[in-house]
């Protein structure tokens, strides 16, 4: 039974560690052709030979996803070379959880920046190529921190809760060109996010709390792939 998945092409970004390294291996496993972007150019070349060893389809392409030139020649990239594109995972984001009075302000900008700019980046790459089309789906990462606010979380969660609003708003307006749309809302996953903390108190307690309960990134992989290999007239949202 066809699964799909096979012979997609599908754009990852934040695609060099965690959830998007795991959702490339396991995506290129079951037949698609990944094009990974992410910043760290070395990280992505040796998880596309990795891919191509085991026989897989992988192109890395380095792209910062706050630069909407980069992420658009992401996107052209992976058109020049395949000539379509059916997915994209917009998956890169950072977690510098802190308390709002420590006034990390830099901080803020830089998950606003990467959280919510760069997953419109990736929307307004992809989005005439896939109005062309007339197909093509959209799947944005948020989190259970999008639903739910906990301590030191407030920007990070603000953040969140924009891309389950941004994804909402994009699948009412986007179905007259049969684009499919999807946010998958991770809990606690056992990733390098929490190295991104630099509040020693705040991250110690968050790799306590992941270590105990977090799930491992292939979750994360396995239920992309789920949304992906549904039939076309299938949307999980």
């Amino acid at each position: 039974m066809e699964n799909n998945i096979k012979d997609k092409i599908v754009i990852i970004t934040g695609a060099s560690s965690g959830l998007g390294e795991a959702a490339a291996k396991h995506l290129a496993s079951l037949g698609a052709v990944v094009v990974l972007g992410a910043r760290r150019a070395d990280k992505i070349a040796k998880l596309a030979k990795d891919i191509q060893d085991v026989g897989g389809q992988a192109l890395a392409v380095t792209a910062d996803v706050t630069n909407l030139e980069q992420v658009k020649n992401l996107v052209d990239s992976a058109v020049d070379q395949f000539g379509r594109i059916d997915v994209i995972l917009n998956n890169a984001g950072i977690m510098p959880l802190s308390p709002m009075d420590r006034v990390n302000v830099e901080e803020w900008n830089t998950m606003i920046d990467v959280n919510i700019k760069g997953v419109l980046n990736g929307i307004a790459a992809v989005l005439p190529y896939m109005k062309a089309q007339k197909s093509g789906q959209i799947i944005n990462t948020s989190s259970v921190a999008g639903h739910k606010v906990f301590h030191g979380s407030a920007v990070y969660s603000a953040t969140k809760y924009a891309v389950r609003a941004l994804t909402e708003g994009l699948r009412m307006e986007i179905k007259p060109y049969n684009i499919r749309t999807t946010i998958v809302c991770p809990g606690a996953a056992k990733t390098e996010l929490l190295e991104h903390i630099s509040e020693v108190d705040i991250q110690q307690a968050n790799k306590d709390y992941v270590g105990g309960v977090g799930i491992s990134p292939d979750s994360f992989a396995r239920v992309v792939a789920f949304a992906i290999g549904q039939p076309e007239d299938v949307d999980v949202n």
